[in-house]
């Protein structure tokens, strides 16, 4: 009998990862593309439900990933060399449970076996989005769904 291989993100530190399975830590919520507002005074981040540009509201995927930087500049391509600064990113968020030395959630797609899990369990806010060009900038406040952290 063969011995049980542990899953790459268990027996891996995010800096040991390959591109592929960097990229398929992504568990495909979304919820890092929705525009964030942050508080001037206590620095907390605030996630709206408001997508990015390029974000599919249903399958809550980018539209354009390989060339999102050319539309969108300041989109954050995370990296594992900037895991110390993950606390933004939601406490469901695959990098952000690899990083703190965490397992990921049963409905994440490299432990469910299905990408669409995400959405079934609620986690992702498809569906629930609105496109960016709907609503003015200085409505964003009107929209938040969750603090950060």
């Amino acid at each position: 009998m063969a011995a049980k291989v542990e899953p790459f993100w268990k027996r891996k530190t995010l800096d040991q990862l390959d591109q592929d399975e960097w990229e398929s830590l992504c568990d495909g919520c979304g919820l890092c593309c929705l525009q964030k507002l942050e508080d001037e005074d206590d620095g907390s981040v605030y996630y709206t439900r408001i997508a990015c540009k390029l974000l599919d509201l249903k399958t809550c995927r980018c539209t354009n990933y390989e060339k999102r930087r050319d539309f969108v500049p300041d989109c954050i391509q995370l990296t594992p060399a900037q895991a110390d600064e993950f606390r933004w990113l939601p406490p469901t968020c695959a990098y952000r449970l690899v990083s703190e030395g965490k397992d990921l959630l049963s409905w994440h797609h490299l432990v469910s076996g299905d990408p669409q899990a995400v959405h079934d369990a609620g986690i992702s806010q498809s569906g629930k989005m609105l496109a960016e060009h709907a609503v003015a900038e200085e409505d964003w406040e009107e929209h938040l769904i969750f603090r950060a952290g």
